[in-house]
This record gives structure tokens, sequence and C-alpha cells, in this order.
């Protein structure tokens, strides 16, 4: 549960400085420009298209489908100018200063005015900076947008040029990701005889709902998540406000929140993560737990989790005190989770499970209702080194 005393944790979670960032910034598009990259990627050009993005336009939806293992290489031209900005800038965007601590952009790790790019679900899918070049291999098929690393309230003045060039995979095959499957090795009533139900508190009282399984090495697991922009969640308060504190001073971007431990196989979890909006993470967040299954099936490790969505606060039941409220939809958490970590393209097959007797309603450990349609999310992680999502 997030206690709310300590308001200068969440204000340090915001944006970082980035004091080295136009250096850096350029110097990464001057290595770009003098790099093999430049040079066309392997594979059959298989389109060519330019599109204009005007600065009072955050996002647009360029038309371009792009298959999973495709490299689309996007280059912009052009300037904008910000009015409290001393100098035009172009797709590289302008350096964060401490004056622009504040100011929460689509992809906080480039700075405002930057060109960025994404593939896929406008909800799930994470941008990326293209800046003046940037060939991406596309993680997943879909849909290729650009935009400009601005707020809707505070836009620029001109325009970029856009350019994109798509290139067939090579061999001329997309890559299969996140297939659909309708069942996996091993995934039975015999395997979720060994896992608990649901998970508890301290005391032992039963709460949220276990509702997906991962396969996968602990390197994947963390890979994936982080990827798809979920991020480690502090165990408790103290951690939260020494990392705060820490982040403060680096301005990095912050978005974690107490999650209190709950227990499953007899021990808290082993991994906490939230996925939000800064500014909302207080209120409202994605998050879930994960669990190292004391056994291995078929030889590969298992992670057993628990997502919820918080939406507001609550009484706490078991003692008067505010607690987070949950959507008691629990699936549309679940099918969240599978969303988000398919779009990094790091899932390789993708299967529902429906236990013998499924849970379908149920209270939580503080008191509040929940119900599902009992189905377990199971996901089997690609272990390839190999990661092709665009995040940098």
């Amino acid at each position: 549960m997030f206690t709310l005393t300590f308001p200068h944790a969440l204000r340090a979670q915001l944006v970082r400085e980035n004091a080295a960032a136009p250096s850096r910034q350029a110097s990464a598009n001057k290595e770009s420009e003098n790099s093999p990259s430049t040079k066309a990627p392997p594979g059959k050009k298989r389109l060519s298209q330019e599109v204009q993005l005007t600065g009072d336009e955050s996002w647009i939806d360029t038309g371009v489908e792009v298959q999973a293992g495709e490299h689309a290489v996007i280059t912009g031209t052009g300037k904008l100018r910000y009015a409290d900005a001393k100098d035009d800038n172009g797709p590289e965007g302008l350096g964060r200063g401490f004056r622009d601590l504040l100011r929460v952009l689509p992809f906080n790790e480039a700075g405002r005015g930057a060109l960025i790019g994404r593939i896929g679900d406008v909800d799930t899918a994470q941008p990326f900076l293209v800046g003046a070049r940037r060939d991406v291999v596309a993680p997943v098929s879909g849909r290729l947008s650009v935009g400009i690393n601005q707020a809707t309230n505070d836009t620029g003045d001109g325009n970029y040029t856009v350019r994109i060039e798509v290139y067939s995979p090579e061999g001329g095959v997309a890559r299969v990701v996140a297939k659909q499957v309708s069942s996996l090795p091993g995934i039975d009533n015999d395997l979720f005889s060994k896992i608990p139900r649901r998970i508890t508190d301290k005391q032992g009282n039963p709460g949220d709902m276990v509702n997906f399984l991962i396969f996968g090495s602990e390197d994947a697991m963390q890979r994936v998540f982080t990827t798809a922009g979920w991020v480690k969640v502090d165990a408790d308060v103290k951690d939260t406000v020494l990392h705060g504190l820490i982040e403060s001073l680096s301005k990095e971007s912050y978005l974690t929140m107490p999650m209190s431990p709950l227990y499953l196989f007899g021990r808290s979890q082993d991994y906490g993560w939230a996925h939000a909006e800064p500014i909302s993470v207080v209120k409202t967040r994605n998050h879930l737990r994960v669990w190292k299954a004391p056994f291995q099936l078929n030889g590969e490790t298992l992670w057993v989790g628990a997502a919820t969505h918080d939406i507001g606060f609550e009484r706490d039941q078991r003692n008067n005190g505010v607690t987070h409220k949950i959507d008691p939809d629990i699936d549309l958490e679940r099918d969240y989770v599978e969303k988000t970590l398919a779009s990094t393209g790091l899932v390789a097959e993708v299967s529902h499970f429906l236990p013998a007797t499924p849970m379908k309603e149920a209270k939580t450990a503080t008191g509040g209702t929940f119900h599902s349609s009992g189905q377990v999310l199971i996901l089997k992680l690609d272990e390839s080194t190999v990661n092709l999502s665009p995040t940098p």
C-alpha cells in the first residue's frame, strides 16, 4: 500500500535532467552518419514513403504496416521552434535541463522536440527515439506511427519531413512472435495442483488471484518486463524514500511506489513490477507481483504472478486504514500484461488455461471484491540473447 506522507518522493519520479544529453545526442547522430548503419539494411526494399509532421501534432499514423523482423529506416529533417527556447531544434530535440525537470514527455529519455516512433498498439507499444535517422528492426507486426516528443499543451512551430523505407527481412520471412497456441507441454491440472490459487498477506488472509505464468530464465523475465516499460517496484516505504533521494539527485525518471509484501510458496514476492504514467502512479497504476516457483517444469524456470489494476483508494477492512482499490474485473489486467509483454517481440508463445474448479469471484485480503473468467495466462519467453526492441 502506498503511503501519502512522502510527496517529495513523488516529485522525484518525474523526469531526468540530462546535462550531457546534447553532446551525447550529437555524438550519437554523428556516429550514426559515419557508421555502417547508414547503409541499406539487408533484404529487399518493400516500400518507401514520406510524411509531413507539423509542430502542433504529437503523433500521426503513417499508414505503414511493418512485419516482425523487417527493417524500418526512418529519417527526419526540418526545424521546430518552441516559444521558451533560445534556438530552433531539429529531430534530435532539445537538451534536457533543470528548468525542464517537471516536463513529462512521451519518451522521457530524449529531449523535447525529438522525432520519435512506435510500432503496434497505441496503448501498449513503447515509443523509441528516431532523431535524425534510425534503423529499427520491428519487434512485432503493426502500424508505424511517428511523433514529436512533446506535451499536447506545449507544441512547437515548424515541421519535420519524415521518410520511411521498409526492407523485407533476410529470406523474406517475417519473424513469428507471441504465437497463440492452444496448449503448452506440462500445462495441466497436475501443475496447478502445485500452485496456490491465491496469494496471501502476512497473516494468511487470501488475496489476489494467481492469473499468469511465465516460462523463462530470470534474465529473460526481467528483460521482457523492462522492455515493455514496466519498472521494478520497491518492497517498502523505506526503500522508496531512499531511492527517491538518489533519483532526485540524478533526475532519473522514477516510477516506483512501494508495494506491500504478499506471500506465495511461503515467501514474499521475488519481484514487483508497475506500469504507469509518473504523475498518475500514486492513485492508479497497473501492477503485479511474481514469484519463482520452487520447482521447474520440463527443465524450465517457472514464474507465477498475480496482476491487478489500482483505480483509486478504499478502506482497508483489516485495520480501517487506506489502501488501493483494484479494478474488480481482473481479467482486464491479465490481458494488459499479455499485450504489453507481447508487444516487445520477446514472447515466443501465448496460451490460456482454465484450471479445474476455476476461481471466478472472491475478496482481496483488504476486503475488496474481484471477478474473473478463471483463465490463467501462460507466456513462454524467447530465450534468444538478441533483443529486437527499438527502445534504447
